[in-house]
Parts: C-alpha cells; sequence; structure tokens
C-alpha cells in the first residue's frame, strides 16, 4: 500500500525536515507500506539552513512549477495521504493543504495529525480528513493496525 506523507516544511531547516521523512518513512516502510514524500530526490536542497515557500528557479526539482507537479503526481499514485501538521509552528502549510485537498477530491485515506488549537483547524481540513488524530504517535499505531487488515 502507498501512502504519501505531508507536513510544513516553510521556516524548517533541510534536517530537520529529512530527518523528520526518513525516521517515518523508516517506521512505515517496515510495516509494509511504499513511501512517498515531498522530499524524494532533493538532495541539492541539503544546504538550505531555512527553507522558503517558493523560489528555487535555480534548483530543477525544485522550482514552483516541478514541486507543484511531482506532489500532485505523488499523492494521486497513493492509497492514503498522512498530514503531518503538528510541526507547523503556527505558519499555515498551504503546500500541505493542497496536498489534503488533492487526496480528499481523489477519494484517499486522508490521515492528520494536529492539536486542538492547530492553526489548520479549518472546516475544509476537518471535512478532507477522514480520520483526526492529536499526536503523530497515534497515527503510527493507527497505521500499524491499518497494514494488518
Amino acid at each position: 500500500m502507498k501512502i504519501y506523507l505531508a507536513r510544513p516544511i516553510s521556516g524548517q531547516s533541510f534536517e530537520e525536515v529529512q530527518d523528520y521523512y526518513d525516521q517515518t518513512k523508516e517506521y512505515l516502510t517496515d510495516m509494509g507500506y511504499d513511501v512517498l514524500s515531498p522530499m524524494t530526490g532533493k538532495q541539492e536542497l541539503r544546504t538550505e539552513l531555512e527553507f522558503k515557500a517558493q523560489g528555487y528557479d535555480n534548483i530543477p526539482v525544485a522550482t514552483n512549477h516541478a514541486i507543484y507537479n511531482r506532489d500532485q503526481w505523488m499523492v494521486r499514485q497513493s492509497d492514503m495521504v498522512y498530514a503531518n501538521l503538528m510541526s507547523s509552528n503556527g505558519r499555515v502549510s498551504i503546500g500541505a493543504m493542497m496536498e489534503i485537498a488533492w487526496a480528499a477530491m481523489l477519494g484517499k485515506h486522508v490521515i492528520v495529525a494536529m492539536e486542538k488549537d492547530n492553526i489548520h483547524q479549518h472546516a475544509f481540513v476537518l471535512e478532507a480528513a477522514g480520520t483526526i488524530f492529536n499526536n503523530h504517535e497515534d497515527v503510527i499505531n493507527y497505521l500499524v493496525n491499518f497494514s494488518e487488515k
């Protein structure tokens, strides 16, 4: 089963973002999931001290069009999308919101992790999500049980 991982990345370092995706991918791969993420193949960004929301015109895999097109393609390929919004730090993640919207429109199972006071608490997110948890660990436990079905 393919799962696409989404989360806020603007304002964070390459290392912070990549560590999260590597660790989560390892857990999910061990459970038998095929994991897709927006950081796949983006080693050219490893020197970024803080990710920007746009403006990487000099890196072919990170132009606005390339990011939009490839992330949408990966959401289409997935069976489910897990959006971990726990790390938003008060910033709205437009990218993660787009990924949730694409997934919902395509009939994917959307799993969201966010706190009760998260900035992403919005009717559209709440309705697009199939299941909402208030922490990452509960999502991982849910996915363990889901993969055993």
